[in-house]
């Protein structure tokens, strides 16, 4: 028989992978977990999703495909029914736009540091599709690419220095799902070098407020102690600037994981697994 829970859904962010939610899943408790189906997709062009999506080699990637994406995926695997939807960075910010656009198929939603961006001003447009057609060249030219590594150890180590809070072991083992060896031994990153163009169109501020308030899910927006707007924007996009964003949802609270950056799910995973089954049950 079907379960009667809802599915819950874990999205990934910006060069990541699904495999990144397992520290999180192994956390949950086995009153929770039990008879519940989860979800971890791999957003296209990352991880096991491949780096040919549709059959082509994409050049750059649409914020809009990853929203249809998420749809197709659920009316295959939840068809009819409201979802348990978690995002976390890139991935929280497309689970906040899907819950406005598609408010009946999310029971519940949770953004992890899905922050969104510094509002935008239509004079910076013309900049930025220079931008993003030099960035094509670039990437055309071969010139756009994603470090290799030796061998795991290395992509271990990579993790590592982004992350220091990271242990070795959780390291090694990420290591091995996001990244695999090519022919020649090189440990390549499960990732389409285009996802680092520019994107050709502003962030419209206007447009994505209207958005979040036609969100009906309750939503739980989980976020670090460790301040990563600061670190990322110094000063043109704040913590503040987005708990305001966060007022235009009906029905949004905020939480705090202690002792952690941004992956807060590789930092504290027993911490946002007991404040998701707390939201969610």
């Amino acid at each position: 028989m079907p379960s009667a829970l809802p599915p819950l859904v874990l999205v990934h962010g910006w060069m990541d992978v699904a495999a990144s939610y397992q520290f999180m899943v192994d956390a949950f408790s086995d009153a929770f977990a039990s008879g519940r189906t989860i979800i971890a997709p791999d957003w296209r062009g990352f991880g096991q999703t491949g780096l040919q999506p549709s059959g082509y080699q994409a050049d750059s990637y649409w914020f809009a495909d990853y929203l249809a994406d998420l749809d197709l995926l659920l009316d295959h695997y939840a068809p009819g029914q409201a979802v348990d939807l978690v995002g976390h960075s890139m991935g929280g910010n497309v689970a906040m736009l899907y819950a406005g656009v598609r408010p009946a198929r999310i029971r519940r939603l949770v953004n992890l540091e899905g922050f969104g961006m510094p509002a935008s001003r239509p004079s910076q447009a013309a900049g930025r599709y220079a931008q993003w057609m030099d960035e094509m060249k670039s990437l055309q030219r071969g010139e756009m690419t994603l470090k290799s590594y030796d061998d795991a150890n290395g992509v271990a180590r990579r993790l590592m220095k982004t992350n220091p809070r990271l242990t070795p072991g959780k390291a090694q083992w990420l290591a091995h799902h996001w990244a695999r060896p090519d022919a020649s031994g090189k440990w390549q990153i499960l990732g389409n070098p285009a996802h680092k163009i520019t994107s050709a169109l502003l962030y419209r501020l206007d447009e994505v407020l209207e958005i979040h308030q036609r969100i009906t899910a309750p939503l739980l927006a989980i976020e670090a102690s460790d301040d990563s707007m600061a670190l990322w924007w110094k000063g043109r996009y704040s913590l503040d600037e987005y708990h305001e964003r966060l007022e235009q949802v009906p029905d949004a609270r905020v939480a705090v994981v202690q002792d952690a950056g941004h992956m807060l799910h590789h930092d504290q995973p027993e911490q946002l697994a007991r404040l998701i089954e707390g939201f969610l049950d």
